[in-house]
């Protein structure tokens, strides 16, 4: 009875460790039997070998998730300074982790992946981490041909470091080489090869920030961000380390598309006050149209950015009725507004117009320059109009 008692045990052990067995309710049972006492013993048994399991896999798969997922880079906040290996005078950098709360930083992100894939949508390219999808040099080669219009002589596929690192080299050299990007004097040197194979946030982004920039990106960039940095250093055999605050984004005042300047870039740059009057006058010229239909704008700066009363005010300037279902009355997103511009636009080209100095993702960033040379160039056709 003992043995088949223990047999009986064993075979209930292996189905448990098998599959779980369903919970029911069960009679109380007032005295418990020999060999009831010997089942609930290999059960706890089995139980406890299959937890024991169920741990170890778990603790295998965090392990082999975490060498997967974990960054080799010098601004991963795990390591700290203290861990760190140099040689004597090296310095390396890392953004504090606190900085990655920050919300401007977080919208400058953001904004600048949503550029690069809507750069790129027509090659697939889907950029979703700045530091890993762009260490390589590979997205970085795509953007820079795409922008430029040039294909560059680099080798296709490379997945070797040495490899990603000439082709990332070629890449930045060419970017170097740009003669506008002298009016970003104060950004060379922000970028290297050896900090964006690193995985260097900060380098990487002071290069996306310059390339925006340089060629007039349809997105307003978060101004003054700023990061907190930790320098480490080696000297004399033992390690520093001091915090600085970096400058990624300043106070910008020129957004839109390249073009030669003109009257609105010397008004801007040379005479404010005559700004005013010109601001003035295409406010009257405006809602003398706009007050047919009971409609009325008050300021330039923001009420023309989603396109709306664009599309009113050609209608009113053209006497056509535009339909209610060719635009958004009331756009709720980016999208929208830019539909509503951009069909502004055709409307202008439709009557005669030239084509527009401007992008409509310039008017609906709200860049006033942009959106007064538009205004200003129905003034100029329409302004004896009663």
């Amino acid at each position: 009875g003992y043995k088949l008692g223990i047999t009986a045990g064993r075979k209930k052990a292996k189905v448990n460790m098998a599959s779980p067995r369903p919970k029911s309710p069960r009679p109380p049972v007032t005295s418990a039997r020999k060999d009831e006492k010997e089942e609930s013993f290999w059960e706890k048994i089995g139980t406890l070998g299959r937890k024991k399991r169920i741990k170890e896999v778990q603790e295998v798969q965090e392990e082999g998730k975490y060498a997967i997922d974990s960054p080799g880079s010098p601004t991963a906040p795990d390591l700290p300074p203290e861990e760190y290996t140099l040689e004597e005078n090296e310095e390396r950098s890392m953004i504090e982790p606190r900085s990655f709360e920050d919300p401007k930083l977080k919208e400058l992100i953001e904004v600048l992946i949503e550029w690069i894939n809507d750069e790129l949508a027509n090659q697939r390219i889907i950029v979703k981490d700045i530091e890993e999808d762009l260490y390589d040099g590979q997205v970085l080669q795509k953007l820079l041909e795409k922008l430029t219009g040039e294909k560059l002589d680099v080798p296709e596929v490379t997945q070797s470091e040495e490899g990603q690192k000439q082709k990332l080299g070629i890449v930045l050299a060419a970017t170097n080489r740009m003669s506008d990007l002298e009016d970003f004097d104060h950004v060379f040197g922000k970028w290297s090869v050896e900090s964006v194979h690193s995985k260097n946030i900060v380098a990487i982004l002071h290069l996306l920030v310059a390339l925006a920039r340089h060629f007039r990106a349809p997105v307003r960039l978060p101004e003054n961000v700023a990061v907190g940095v930790v320098v480490v250093q080696k000297r004399d055999g033992s390690l520093s380390h001091r915090t600085v605050l970096e400058e990624i984004t300043s106070t910008y005042d020129d957004l839109g598309m390249r073009c030669e300047r003109d009257a609105f870039d010397t008004l801007f740059d040379h005479a404010p006050d005559k700004l005013q009057v010109v601001k003035k006058s295409l406010v009257t010229f405006v809602n003398k149209h706009l007050n047919k239909v009971n409609l009325e704008i008050s300021d330039l700066d923001t009420q023309f950015h989603d396109g709306v009363y664009l599309t009113l005010l050609m209608g009113l300037l053209e006497g056509f009725f535009v339909p209610l279902y060719s635009f958004h009355l009331t756009p709720q997103d980016f999208d929208q507004k830019v539909h509503n511009v951009n069909f502004a636009f055709e409307l202008m080209q439709d009557v005669g117009l030239a084509k527009p100095k401007a992008r409509p993702e310039d008017i609906v960033n709200l860049d006033l320059k942009s959106t007064l040379r538009v205004l200003y160039n129905l003034f100029t056709k329409y302004k004896n109009m009663s």
